[in-house]
């Protein structure tokens, strides 16, 4: 995620900065092409998870790292999971549309995220350090549980979405003039 301190932003543009960081995939090619050839992975399962990975990844990052007491947490929150849930209707859409199959790509990462917060309230211990969770977990949910690269490739995304989410908020300031 690219950054720089500007003029202080309004919680809408943030919410669409993170959303559209949400949904680039430049890293997500990076870490796929780490993957050795050699691999019995299914790349299209890793690709896929990673990218809903990704997308709940930003969501959590502004839960961890905006304090609880800042008055733009909820509607920057809730404005990130509009333009997420707008996208995921543009990519139901485009699926419906390419291969005649109905999906809610919403109700997917609804899904995915109920899965993971499962995973980690069955292992309260770890939950202390959730990338200690999120690698199997999503190992799992590309099914090749226990395959140390599919582990570590879901580790990845989840620590850089986290300390790029977590910069980029440190970056910038909000405008509580422009909520609207």
């Amino acid at each position: 995620m690219k950054y720089k301190k500007r003029e202080p932003l309004a919680v809408q543009q943030l919410a669409q900065d993170l959303a559209a960081f949400a949904i680039d995939r430049t890293d997500l090619k990076e870490l796929l092409a780490a993957i050795p050839e050699n691999s019995n992975l299914n790349l299209t399962a890793i690709e896929y998870e990673l990218q809903i990975l990704k997308i709940l990844s930003v969501g959590w990052a502004i839960s961890f790292f905006m304090p609880a007491t800042d008055k733009n947490k909820g509607p920057l929150t809730q404005m990130f999971w509009e333009f997420i849930r707008e996208t995921s209707q543009n990519i139901s859409n485009l699926t419906e549309t390419t291969t005649g199959q109905s999906i809610d790509y919403f109700e997917i990462l609804k899904q995915r995220l109920n899965t993971y917060l499962e995973v980690m309230q069955n292992n309260p211990d770890e939950a202390q350090n959730p990338a200690n969770i999120m690698g199997p977990a999503f190992a799992s949910a590309c099914k090749c549980e226990d395959d140390a690269i599919a582990i570590l490739t879901g580790t990845k995304i989840f620590t850089l979405t986290l300390g790029a989410v977590k910069d980029y908020l440190n970056t910038v300031e909000i405008d509580d003039i422009k909520l609207n």
